[in-house]
């Protein structure tokens, strides 16, 4: 067998980097330079790290995120109340293999949702499966889904996802609906998924916010008492830089 029918048939089995990387090594004369241990070692790493790439590229493309977010360049000025310490524990993601949640308050422009979305970057590269959604958003297409008979589809969508993010939490009043999908996802996710929800109303008013008590029991002792706190203090990061456009 020649080098040209090796390569076609790496190509066949789908294993194109290790094809595309030998190929190289061929025409450069490099292969000489390795032992037959160390060579196929090569190629093996090579494959392994692109098809890695490939497939946290799609976790990011599906999560579906708003901004490119990244735990390196989180700030940590005392005035936001963030805890480096903290943070940096929840970056190993340990609390996704343990199943637990994390809450996100604060006001308006303090940088909550860019948090979220830099531990869902982090997830996505750790091969997790992530969904970022606006929660108003989200609730309205699963109303949608209930019309058209995909609701138990789309829950089972959200289910599956190792890490949910839910953004501007009670922002819209929840009616009936919203209510009763809140809980199918929580209740869904219970102790078998994580979830993040950011807000900018305070824990101690989403009883209120969810509103009929029973439901709003339910639903806060899922997430409240499985989950890590943070609220974010300080200016809004928003202002920083409309001074710098202006």
């Amino acid at each position: 067998m020649n080098n040209n029918q090796t390569i076609e048939k790496l190509r066949q089995m789908r294993i194109s980097a290790m094809a595309d990387l030998h190929s190289q090594h061929l025409k450069n004369n490099g292969a000489g330079n390795f032992t037959p241990d160390e060579y196929l070692g090569m190629l093996t790493d090579h494959e392994w790290e692109s098809r890695h790439n490939q497939k946290t590229g799609r976790l990011l493309k599906q999560a579906g995120f708003r901004q490119k977010a990244s735990v390196e360049e989180i700030s940590y000025e005392p005035a936001r109340n963030l805890d480096r310490n903290m943070f940096t524990r929840l970056a190993t993601l340990e609390f996704i293999s343990r199943k637990e949640n994390l809450i996100i308050t604060g006001a308006s422009g303090v940088g909550k949702s860019y948090l979220a979305q830099a531990l869902g970057h982090e997830a996505c590269i750790n091969v997790h499966k992530v969904l970022y959604a606006n929660t108003a958003r989200l609730f309205t297409r699963l109303k949608l889904a209930k019309t058209d008979g995909t609701y138990l589809k789309e829950l089972n969508k959200l289910q599956k996802t190792n890490l949910l993010i839910l953004d501007d939490f009670g922002l819209q009043p929840l009616d009936n609906h919203g209510r009763e999908a809140l809980m199918n996802i929580i209740d869904d996710r219970y102790e078998i998924t994580s979830a993040i929800i950011v807000s900018q109303i305070p824990v101690s008013l989403w009883y209120e916010l969810i509103g009929e008590g029973t439901i709003a029991d339910a639903i806060l002792d899922r997430i409240v008492n499985s989950s890590h706190r943070i609220d974010l203090k300080g200016e809004s990061l928003r202002k920083g830089i409309l001074k710098d456009e202006n």
